[in-house]
């Protein structure tokens, strides 16, 4: 297993995590297999989505923000409701086909942390199987 650390700069974002999960893949002697990337955060999401333009990323944040407002009449204490539900919608895994080296994804397609509840340092645990 793999860990790796990322700092969130703001309380909600979707931080590329791509280039980093690709040089995992260039210290494993496994060439071909599953990538699963995990966040052990109840208010962080992983997501596989357009990376190319960066208005995606903000078009599902602020819809996000928009059909679930962080305050909303939240019964939770701590206030932070809204990032809990952002982070179920998303999930807290995502798995990727690896081949002779590659993440497979479409030509479009990056990987992203889903932060709703920062900024903070988040961890990120990565296996490999095959």
């Amino acid at each position: 297993m793999h860990s790796i650390q990322i700092k969130t700069s703001a309380k909600e974002a979707m931080i590329d995590i791509t280039a980093r999960l690709e040089e995992l893949l260039k210290s494993r002697e496994t060439v071909s297999g599953l990538m699963t990337v995990y966040t052990p955060h109840t208010t962080t999401g992983l997501t596989i989505n357009e990376g190319a333009d960066p208005d995606v990323c903000r078009d599902i944040l602020a819809h996000l923000r928009s059909i679930i407002p962080q305050h909303a009449g939240f019964r939770h204490a701590e206030g932070n409701s809204d990032a809990h539900i952002k982070a179920t919608l998303f999930g807290s895994s995502v798995q990727v086909i690896v081949h002779e080296g590659r993440l497979m994804l479409g030509t479009w397609q990056s990987i992203f942390l889903g932060e709703f509840d920062g900024p903070r340092t988040r961890t990120i645990w990565v296996t490999f199987t095959g």
